[in-house]
């Protein structure tokens, strides 16, 4: 993973509701970043679902949400839609953004979940595997608006 502390790589990819996305277009806010495995499964349903219902606690710690997947945009389009996912689902067809953040699995291809924590000025203040919870997330974001930086 990359290491608290570091430069997030920047990117931009296709998206839902705003046609592209950029990392750098969030500069001046923190951005939650989410690497997940498959539109419309158990585990990302759960996950999502979670960063959608918590939406405005994010936005009231100056913080975007932002989900990478390599499915197709019709495809993150319609989830979206049903699911009422108010933030971006970007589209990393070729893998490249989950290779550039260690969210790749050993073969390379699937994606392993891994979620990121970026503050205003692109620096990675946090990074777990897996689905931590709301709370966790909302902790580390407060730790990081107080300039306490977060944990990995």
């Amino acid at each position: 993973m990359i290491e608290v502390g570091r430069p997030a790589p920047d990117f931009r990819l296709p998206a839902t509701r705003v046609g592209e996305v950029s990392l750098s277009d969030f500069r001046g806010q923190n951005v939650y970043l989410i690497f997940y495995p498959k539109d419309n499964t158990p585990g990302c349903q759960r996950q999502l679902s979670a960063a959608r219902d918590a939406f405005e606690e994010y936005r009231r710690r100056r913080t975007a949400v932002l989900a990478v997947n390599p499915g197709s945009l019709a495809s993150h389009q319609r989830w979206s839609e049903k699911e009422g996912f108010p933030f971006p689902i970007a589209v990393d067809a070729d893998r490249s953004v989950a290779a550039a953040y260690d969210a790749l699995k050993e073969n390379g291809t699937s994606i392993q979940r891994t979620v990121y924590l970026i503050d205003a000025e692109g620096v990675v203040r946090y990074a777990r595997r897996g689905m931590p919870s709301t709370e966790e997330l909302l902790a580390q974001l407060d730790a990081i608006n107080a300039g306490a930086g977060g944990q990995g």
